[in-house]
């Protein structure tokens, strides 16, 4: 099982990597047209995670790829760790003052510690060794946590056209360069092979789309509660052997 994991992830051309940071950064706040029109989408995406905190505050979460903390716009959470190595995405950020404990890895976080939630916003099709990273949530959950895990519909025929119409053409008249290079570079896991980890480390996984069905969506959306604990200490026992 996950014979595939860790992915590689592809490299980036040099012209690439001139531009990566920036683009990184103007993509995550909506820094440029086409990015702003995806965000004002993209705020399904931060709606659904937060829809279990509109009317509570004070359930400790830790949020997997936390990038500027945006996603500070939509609840109040607190406690509120983040794990992102990404440092220079929040240094300037006027959320930063509302993070509890900063983590570059979620291996850095001590199996006892234990939250209410754990979420993620556009992030899992990022990660190369995804079932490593699932499986530890289900050690930091409390009792009755939920994972709540929003992410765009890669690998779908809407997906691709919809950045591609925006981001990408956008990007192309801008610096001359192919965006699908930087996508297949950042995008490592489809939307399905996402789905699969939740459902193999999770006993209840829930799901909604930004769209018609899994298949005809911009994103989904998955609520995974009842972790598989033992199967997912025994998963890292195994994977730490090798």
């Amino acid at each position: 099982m996950f014979e595939n994991y860790p992915k590689i992830r592809t490299e980036l051309p040099a012209e690439f990597q001139k531009i990566y940071s920036e683009q990184y950064y103007k993509n995550r706040e909506g820094k440029t047209s086409a990015s702003f029109l995806s965000q004002k989408m993209e705020s399904w995406l931060h709606r659904k995670v937060a829809n279990d905190v509109k009317n509570t505050h004070n359930k400790a979460t830790l949020e997997i790829g936390a990038g500027t903390l945006n996603q500070l716009k939509y609840e109040q959470s607190k406690p509120y760790d983040i794990v992102e190595p990404f440092s220079e995405l929040y240094t300037n950020s006027i959320f930063k003052e509302r993070i509890n404990e900063f983590y570059n890895d979620i291996d850095e976080i001590s199996d006892s510690r234990k939250y209410d939630r754990i979420i993620s916003v556009a992030t899992f099709e990022h990660i190369l060794d995804l079932p490593r990273a699932v499986a530890k949530t289900c050690i930091l959950l409390n009792e009755n946590g939920t994972l709540r895990v929003s992410i765009p519909n890669e690998g779908t025929f809407l997906w691709k056209l919809g950045w591609k119409l925006t981001t990408g053409m956008e990007f192309k008249l801008k610096y001359g360069l192919d965006y699908e290079i930087l996508m297949k570079h950042e995008h490592v896991n489809t939307a399905d092979e996402i789905e699969q980890v939740l459902y193999y480390f999770y006993e209840n996984v829930k799901h909604s789309c930004f769209g018609i069905n899994k298949k005809i969506a911009l994103y989904r959306f998955y609520e995974c509660s009842k972790p598989k604990k033992e199967l997912a200490k025994d998963y890292l026992k195994t994977i730490t052997k090798i």
